[in-house]
């Protein structure tokens, strides 16, 4: 069984999508430049690291859960891609450069977010992932990951967003889009983890609890970010959802009950991680970064 130590996760998944979008003459090069531009970017690999530490608690094999890991990661990429277009949510800026249509045009943006998606399934559904994690556990992971990123999940949050704007919403509908927009795929990385390495459902359970909480959490502290956060260490500008009339956690609940449900959300996240004893430290720990971070 292939183990990856948790110091290297960023590491092996770097490594691991530089070589899915290679860097080849090709006369479709261009493509490939832009998706490996914003792939490449950097980030906290929030997701993909999630799924490792998941599949890793429940006895998995986590070298063939990486495949699966990068695909993830694809996915959110594509989405950030896509959200980032004048069309949507017109940003210019995403982690601290120049979005990528920006860089290439909107219409290569809108073909390397294509692209990334479809890359997802390919590097899910190859004969080598199948082969190492099982036919029937791939294709359970790789249709966890097509939920969350569709009409019930990810397209479905950006949709109840894009009817939102300028207007004011009701706290559960910012619940609804939030946990669509941003928890779906956040949700999807504990439980790919848990299907790949054959979990139990006492297992399983405590990952969706500490998933869910965690992906509402992070959101909290995105909208907390965009109102305080200095715009350097955000890498993107401050204020934009104030500007385009969005509804927050922050404009619904005021910073004080905000940063409150944090902390209610993150203890809730850590709570769950009990059913694994001692070696649920690191990913209670993970929880408290996220809940402080600053970008």
């Amino acid at each position: 069984m292939g183990r990856i130590k948790r110091e290297d996760y960023v590491k092996a998944i770097e490594t691991s999508l530089a070589e899915y979008v290679p860097e080849k003459a090709l006369p479709q090069q261009k493509l490939f430049n832009a998706m490996r531009y914003s792939l490449l970017a950097g980030g906290k690999r929030i997701r993909p690291v999630l799924l490792l530490e998941f599949c890793g608690l429940c006895g998995g094999d986590q070298e063939a859960a990486l495949p699966f890991a990068c695909a993830l990661e694809m996915v959110h990429t594509y989405s950030l891609i896509h959200d980032d277009l004048p069309c949507m949510d017109d940003d210019g800026m995403r982690r601290g450069r120049p979005s990528n249509h920006v860089v290439f045009g909107e219409a290569q943006a809108l073909l390397a977010g294509d692209a990334l998606l479809t890359a997802a399934f390919e590097t899910m559904l190859s004969e080598e992932s199948i082969n190492n994690a099982g036919a029937e556990k791939a294709a359970a992971a790789a249709g966890t990951l097509a939920k969350a990123a569709g009409a019930y999940g990810m397209a479905g949050g950006q949709e109840i967003d894009l009817e939102s704007e300028g207007q004011s919403i009701s706290a559960d509908m910012l619940l609804k889009m939030d946990e669509c927009k941003t928890g779906a795929l956040i949700l999807a990385a504990a439980k790919m983890g848990c299907i790949l390495a054959g979990a139990d459902e006492k297992q399983t359970a405590a990952a969706v609890t500490f998933s869910k909480a965690v992906g509402i959490s992070f959101q909290i502290v995105d909208d907390i970010l965009d109102v305080s956060a200095n715009e350097e260490a955000l890498g993107k500008p401050v204020g934009s959802d104030a500007e385009k009339g969005k509804s927050t956690y922050v404009s619904t609940m005021g910073m004080e009950k905000a940063q409150e449900a944090v902390r209610e959300l993150t203890g809730t996240a850590v709570s769950a991680l009990d059913v694994f004893g001692k070696d649920g430290q690191y990913l209670k720990n993970f929880a408290g970064r996220l809940a402080n971070r600053k970008n």
